[in-house]
């Protein structure tokens, strides 16, 4: 189950990098999103997916009986999506207004700060 996962997550992260290579700023975005699920699943996989306790110990004991969970891969990742979600919205507006303000989708086309006669990096100089 774990060179699944292992595998999985290698998916994961080569796919956003694909994407997040792209000049689309859309597939930008989603690069984003599938490097931070496959991150997520990485620190998932790594706190050891099993049928542990839950991660509680009962009254009247210092430290559990048995084996338990570790309850936290499971806060971190709660965290990460969390915080996932709220940098993917603000880069979504972000991304929207820029396509508003320029007309374009294409990072290529989004050169208004550069001369046109100028070389473009890292071409020459």
């Amino acid at each position: 189950m774990n060179f699944l996962l292992a595998g999985l997550v290698g998916l994961f992260i080569a796919t956003a990098i694909y994407f997040l290579l792209s000049r689309s700023l859309i597939r930008m975005l989603l690069g984003l999103v599938v490097l931070g699920n496959g991150i997520n699943l990485l620190i998932f996989t790594a706190g050891r997916i099993g049928n542990g306790a839950p991660p509680i110990v009962p009254g009247g004991l210092e430290q559990p009986a048995g084996a338990i969970a570790n309850p936290l891969p499971q806060a971190l990742i709660l965290t990460a999506i969390v915080i996932g979600f709220a940098m993917f919205s603000f880069l979504l507006v972000l991304a929207f207004r820029a396509y508003q303000a320029m007309d374009a989708e294409n990072t290529d086309s989004m050169r208004l700060a550069e001369p046109e006669d100028a070389p473009r990096p890292p071409l020459s100089y």
